[in-house]
């Protein structure tokens, strides 16, 4: 990325291992030091208002000077894919099938894996493009789902090696009078867009946490990135026992031992940071500081495209 362009920085990593409060800590660092950030969160039980100390959910408000925060939720999505594609297909499917149109995007949203999180990535794409903030921060929804849009473009080209004699008969309702299947690639170029979107123009850090099954995922979900193009820029280690003034901390640090030196190890290639375990919930300004303090500041120099040591 060149001076003066938005940064956008994606946390990627299982539920509740601490993305939410990576992206929002490291919003707020950005934001102390006079730059504006806005930290996204589309997790379906979105956490950034409960991290800041707020109550309900909230779309673009600004929480310091200069930090914004944004939840988005399934209506958002739907509301994408209606401005997108959703009528133009819709004209089609129901001359067919007699289903009402809310009906028809619940179906969609909802069969084909990783349409919601490819609309959100339009959506960032878009928002970068308008350069109203300095840095955007991506805190995605659990890793299963995000990865599920990687495999967007592939499906929707078997969708359109499979379907011509179907689709090339048919033509969609309205003004336009499109055939079908120019819509529908039209929302694999939008697929490739925003993988290409990802590979170029975004940060991306895992978050984990130095448990067995988190880290026995990671090669293969690595693995999975770098076959779409993807490279990681960091890796943060969350919630490492570093005082073990208990019976219990000193067992569950020896528990964490194996599994550190094993991502110390095999991940040496990759700049690493671990965060503590803290003896209370994260939230509040004064611990998200903390937290940024302990990020440091966020990686900008071009990804290393190599294998895990």
């Amino acid at each position: 990325m060149t001076a003066g362009t938005v940064d956008v920085h994606v946390f990627l990593g299982k539920g509740g291992v601490g993305k939410t409060t990576c992206a929002a800590a490291t919003a707020l660092q950005m934001a102390e030091a006079g730059e504006s950030s806005l930290a996204i969160s589309t997790d379906p039980t979105p956490s950034l208002s409960h991290i800041f100390g707020l109550q309900g959910e909230h779309r673009e408000r600004e929480v310091l000077p200069g930090l914004f925060i944004t939840e988005l939720g399934l209506s958002e999505v739907r509301a994408m894919w209606d401005e997108r594609f959703g009528r133009e297909v819709y004209a089609v499917f129901s001359s067919f099938v007699d289903i009402d149109y809310p009906s028809f995007v619940q179906f969609v949203t909802a069969m084909l894996p990783g349409l919601n999180e490819e609309f959100m990535v339009d959506y960032i794409r878009r928002l970068s493009s308008a350069a109203g903030y300095r840095h955007i921060l991506w805190d995605t929804a659990p890793l299963g789902q995000t990865l599920a849009l990687l495999a967007m473009p592939s499906l929707l080209a078997e969708h359109l090696r499979m379907a011509p004699r179907i689709y090339s008969h048919l033509r969609t309702s309205g003004e336009r009078k499109e055939p079908v299947m120019q819509v529908i690639r039209g929302w694999q170029q939008l697929a490739a867009a925003c993988l290409e979107f990802l590979r170029r123009d975004v940060h991306l850090s895992m978050v984990t946490i130095p448990e067995a099954l988190a880290v026995a995922q990671l090669d293969s979900v690595i693995g999975e990135l770098q076959r779409h193009g993807l490279a990681l820029h960091r890796l943060i280690i969350n919630n490492v026992v570093q005082v073990t003034d208990s019976a219990f901390l000193a067992r569950k640090a020896e528990q964490q031992r194996p599994q550190l030196e094993q991502l110390r190890e095999r991940y040496r290639s990759l700049p690493m940071v671990e965060i503590p375990l803290f003896s209370e919930e994260v939230r509040g300004i004064e611990q998200l500081r903390a937290i940024g303090g302990l990020l440091g500041p966020a990686p900008a120099r071009e990804p290393e495209r190599s294998t895990p040591a």
